[in-house]
């Protein structure tokens, strides 16, 4: 049970980004803060005005969870990354497409030039950032172009270089008109490579030259070009602010670092993916005393990705492991591509390991006892129903239910679990096409059947690819297969595995006359179960998480079948306005309610139309 006073007690007061979750475990909110903290305590103080949304937001926290950051602006990038990620219901501030931006050089033209981007592309040219402050972007192409004077129009250089007079640019010092052949090719790439030697970082030279022109400009009274080099300065100087977690090489990789106490401990893996950290995740290792960090890290590289189904181009570990080349080699025969294990020293990347190793430390200190119920619930829960079933190795177990109003609008619902946890982005949905009527088992039927010829025809497909990406969700098959139901349900997903070829273990989830789970259904024979252990309260999580979410598919149907049996049975009134007048007024009651005038104003409607809707409810 996660005690919300006891872990805002456990809060470090460091800058980073905390992750609120409601019941069911859906992040609602990801926020940052310069002090983790002081800033997720004052969303439990009463006594804060914090506005309706977020007073309305806290009454769903669940538990929260936070990351460990450096500085305030990496807990800004890696927020914005978060909140694309999982698009939580509580960041609607920022749910729309903002991007940070990026300077671009486009290195692979003839005549370079320095673009202000908000998309990472590969496209060959170089990428700078992301940075947080569009102003002071701009504010440094803008300093690029008067110190270096690149070019910004968009011309075909060199096939369009004379056909144009030069632009305003040229006379106002900021371009060297290489349209009109003023500069050779290789005085510009001179210049492109000084702008190329800031943009990486060798700011000094450039900061002693403005602090200089400042200062000379202020001793001759000129006041107003001292200001203008002193803003340059206070640009440059916030540009030089570098950020970590976004590397800008688009590779996918994986930080793995740890932590050790005594016969515990923790791995923390960064996920990054197109040059994004999009999420992380910790793993509980019960260790020896005394064991060397290598060995556990070896352990843990050759158990987790023997495992998972991507594996990406590089894996940043915290120290050199035995056997690494041998687990290289295994990777990149997993992988199909070329695997590279490294022990990045200096830079961004080391500061990225490191920042890992601190978030593994700071869970293995606070969070130690939290970790193993965790795991009793999740990991040791499936080993528990794999035990009992006389199976090893399951990881990834599907459920299936079928929901459905005296046969209107069946639908089936597929939930996933990998190692105990609920898997929200496989849950898949189905609309039952070919039966008529309450027929549970033939609606199971086809459901089974859709998902895994999905399966297996999207197999084939990332077969015939060189490079496939991270497979979908219906290409990777259940250890486990998991029914709502006993004997009949499971036949039937045996029936559908045989007509398929597939050999995937099945068992019924038993319920007794209450309704309530009892025990497993499995080759032929029921098998009890303790309802006090921690495989029982996952069986009946799982089974409960199925019917809820194929209850929740069937009312949204019948909503929308309801709207329609009203609306559309207007003359006139086709989905177009049915949606511009749902839209408008939100329900039937407020339709009814309004007279000709206002129906008439909704877009796509006209008076005629207005006067069939008022005639029909009245």
């Amino acid at each position: 049970m996660f005690d919300i006073e006891e872990e805002l007690k456990k809060l470090p007061a460091r800058p980073g980004v905390y992750l609120m979750h409601d019941e069911k475990d859906a992040i609602i909110y990801v926020g940052k803060a310069i002090s983790l903290k002081n800033r997720v305590r004052q969303y439990f103080q009463s006594s804060r005005n914090k506005g309706v949304k977020i007073d309305q937001m806290v009454t769903h926290i669940s538990r929260f969870e936070y990351i460990v950051t450096d500085s305030e602006l990496e807990a800004l990038v890696l927020e914005c990354n978060l909140i694309k990620e999982h698009r939580p219901k509580y960041n609607t501030m920022l749910m729309d497409d903002k991007t940070y931006p990026y300077i671009k050089v486009t290195v692979n033209e003839d005549y370079p030039r320095v673009l202000f981007s908000r998309q990472l592309k590969k496209d060959k040219a170089k990428y700078y950032g992301p940075y947080t402050s569009a102003g002071a972007v701009k504010d440094t192409i803008e300093l690029i172009h008067k110190l270096y004077q690149i070019r910004t129009c968009s011309r075909n250089l060199p096939k369009d270089m004379g056909k144009e007079r030069p632009c305003l640019n040229y006379h106002i010092k900021q371009c060297a008109a290489p349209c009109q052949g003023y500069i050779s090719k290789e005085q510009y790439a001179e210049n492109v490579g000084k702008a190329l030697e800031f943009l990486n970082g060798n700011y000094g030279p450039l900061l002693k030259e403005l602090e200089e022109k400042m200062k000379a400009a202020s001793d001759a009274m000129e006041f107003e070009k001292a200001i203008e080099y002193r803003e340059l300065l206070n640009s440059v100087k916030q540009i030089a602010q570098k950020q970590k977690i976004t590397n800008s090489d688009m590779e996918d990789k994986d930080i793995i670092a740890m932590a050790v106490d005594g016969e515990d401990a923790v791995v923390q893996v960064f996920f990054i993916r197109d040059g994004r950290l999009i999420g992380r995740d910790h793993f509980y290792l019960r260790t020896s005393e005394g064991e060397p960090t290598k060995e556990i890290l070896g352990s843990f590289i050759k158990q987790f990705y023997a495992g998972t189904p991507y594996i990406p181009r590089e894996l940043m570990i915290q120290e050199a492991i035995d056997d690494q080349e041998l687990i290289e080699q295994w990777l990149t025969a997993r992988r199909g591509h070329r695997v590279y294990l490294r022990v990045p020293k200096i830079g961004a990347k080391e500061k990225l390991v490191e920042l890992a190793r601190k978030n593994a430390a700071l869970v293995l200190s606070q969070d130690k006892e939290k970790i193993k119920r965790e795991e009793g619930r999740t990991i040791g829960a499936m080993k528990e129903i794999a035990s009992l079933l006389g199976l090893s190795g399951i990881s990834r177990v599907e459920a299936f239910d079928i929901s459905n109003t005296n046969g209107f609008e069946s639908v089936g619902s597929m939930v996933v679990y990998e190692r105990g946890k609920p898997k929200r982005s496989d849950y898949r949905k189905f609309k039952i096409r070919t039966v008529k009527g309450p027929d549970d088992y033939a609606s199971m039927h086809e459901v089974l059947t859709r998902r895994f010829r999905h399966g297996l025809e999207e197999g084939k497909e990332l077969q015939d690819k060189e490079m496939p990406e991270e497979l979908g969700s219906f290409t990777k098959f259940p250890d486990l297969l998991m029914m709502d139901g006993g004997k009949g349900q499971v036949n039937v997903a045996l029936q559908v595995l045989d007509e398929l070829g597939l050999d995937i273990p099945v068992c019924g989830m038993v319920k007794d006359d209450n309704h309530r789970t009892r025990g497993l259904y499995y080759n032929n024979a029921e098998i009890p179960i303790d309802r006090n252990s921690e495989g029982f309260r996952l069986i009946t999580r799982i089974q409960d998480e199925a019917h809820r979410f194929a209850i929740e598919y069937h009312r949204s149907l019948r909503s929308k079948e309801q709207v329609h049996s009203v609306l559309d049975d207007i003359e006139g009134i086709g989905p177009s306005r049915r949606k511009a007048l749902m839209r408008q007024f939100q329900s039937l009651e407020a339709i009814r309610e309004a007279d000709v005038e206002a129906l008439a104003a909704v877009p796509s409607m006209n008076r005629a139309a207005a006067e069939k809707v008022w005639k029909f409810f009245h």
